[in-house]
């Protein structure tokens, strides 16, 4: 999806890596920009098609790219990690390692779709420099045909120095975006940063990562574009020709044809600021291109799975409903096993429980009687002491009360003569007579 959304930035990187070298007697270059290449490019060559030359090549290649980068990194990464026995991770530096040793290993597969693709990518422009009468190689076994009859069977090889220099390029991509990760995000939203937060620092990260590269991915253009054989050690992408050069041993003679030796031909002949000729373009391609695969990578993951677990049903290596339903009635049927023989085991023991409880009842009722006759005797003996201390203390009651009774009756006769003798001497005063008169 990146590689169809970002395709038309790839073609105008191309042609403004190349335009220098496709073009070494012009004194102007042929694109002046970005934004000139795209206007030239959708004018002089027939729209929007014209952005799209090559992207189904491309697009290929990048899938098969990154599966074989992924499917080799995982398998080194695992035997690095099992061989040192230190858990998750691996130093800096060995990750790295690991990352190259990946991307050689699928840069071999994939640089001769590459170096078709960037055929098509300039053909328009390689057409322009042999003349106008020549239409310009569309097809992809014309392109084949030609890039072997100019360089060999090597040549479909031809940048693939670059493309091991720009292997480092993932692993670089990587180690940032962990770094930015760890330094601008909280660890508790690591593991989930949001969509908006994965995009920003996986653009950035790879952002950084092209622009230290970037130099080895113009030299890799120019070897693929070039008709030099990578066996000649002298041309446009070696050093700068000198007759010096033709007694120096061999191991010279291979360091000319490697990717340094290109930067250093472009570095002396075209000034070091033409190394960084459609950096603003690759930057902003880097930018989306792998800000839309991160993003779209996890959402991806889910759906091929399910889609695995769909067709594994479909070819009856995962359990149908109906042995689902079988192993569950099964399953259900020894549950119902398993508590009958519970259930029976409850059962006998309480039978047991029950037995024993009768037992003791049954002591229980043959022992009442003796406790109950014991019980009368003593209630009875208690009963006669009771009655016995109750008939005394009535008798004591009794006397005493005759002797209160005869009490008080002498003292109510002697308070009848007490009175009868007050009245009798007392004055009694006449109320209606005089105050003196007094009357008996």
């Amino acid at each position: 999806m990146s590689k169809l959304l970002t395709y038309p930035l790839d073609i105008v990187i191309t042609r403004l890596q190349v335009q220098r070298q496709l073009q070494r007697h012009s004194k102007h270059p042929h694109y002046d920009g970005i934004l000139d290449a795209i206007e030239k490019i959708y004018e002089r060559e027939g729209g929007l098609q014209a952005f799209y030359n090559g992207v189904f090549h491309e697009t290929a290649k990048g899938v098969a790219d990154s599966f074989l980068f992924f499917l080799a990194y995982s398998y080194v990464r695992e035997k690095r990690l099992t061989a040192r026995g230190s858990g998750r991770s691996l130093p800096a530096l060995e990750e790295i390692g690991v990352g190259v040793v990946a991307g050689a290993f699928s840069k071999f597969f994939t640089t001769p779709i590459q170096n078709i693709v960037t055929r098509k990518q300039t053909a328009a422009m390689l057409s322009q420099q042999s003349g106008p009468a020549i239409p310009p190689l569309s097809r992809t076994r014309d392109i084949a045909s030609e890039i072997r009859r100019e360089k060999g069977w090597q040549g479909f090889w031809s940048g693939y120095s670059a493309s091991l220099v720009l292997t480092l390029n993932p692993s670089i991509t990587m180690l940032l975006h962990k770094v930015l990760l760890r330094l601008l995000v909280p660890r508790a939203s690591r593991q989930d940063p949001g969509a908006r937060t994965t995009f920003l620092l996986a653009a950035i990260s790879k952002a950084l990562a092209s622009t230290v590269t970037y130099p080895f991915s113009l030299a890799k253009t120019r070897a693929q574009v070039s008709s030099q054989k990578p066996t000649a050690s002298q041309g446009e992408t070696s050093e700068p020709k000198d007759p010096a050069t033709s007694s120096y041993p061999q191991a010279v003679k291979a360091r000319q044809r490697t990717a340094f030796s290109t930067i250093l031909r472009i570095a002396q002949t075209e000034g070091l600021w033409a190394l960084y000729e459609g950096l603003g373009a690759e930057v902003l391609k880097g930018f989306f291109s792998h800000g839309i695969t991160m993003l779209m990578k996890d959402r991806i993951h889910g759906v091929i799975i399910s889609l695995y677990y769909t067709i594994m049903q479909s070819l009856k290596k995962l359990p149908s409903v109906e042995e689902l339903s079988k192993t569950a009635s099964d399953e259900a049927r020894h549950v119902y096993d398993q508590g009958k023989d519970q259930v029976s085991d409850a059962y006998t023991k309480s039978v047991e429980v029950a037995s024993h409880a009768g037992d003791r009842v049954r002591e229980a009722v043959i022992e009442a009687p003796q406790q109950t006759q014991s019980m009368a005797a003593r209630g009875a003996k208690q009963v006669g002491e009771a009655a016995s201390s109750a008939s005394s203390t009535m008798k004591k009651a009794a006397q005493s009360g005759v002797e209160q009774a005869s009490s008080a009756q002498e003292s109510v006769s002697n308070a009848a003569r007490q009175a009868k003798d007050a009245v009798l001497d007392a004055d009694v005063r006449d109320i209606d007579g005089p105050d003196t008169g007094t009357k008996e």
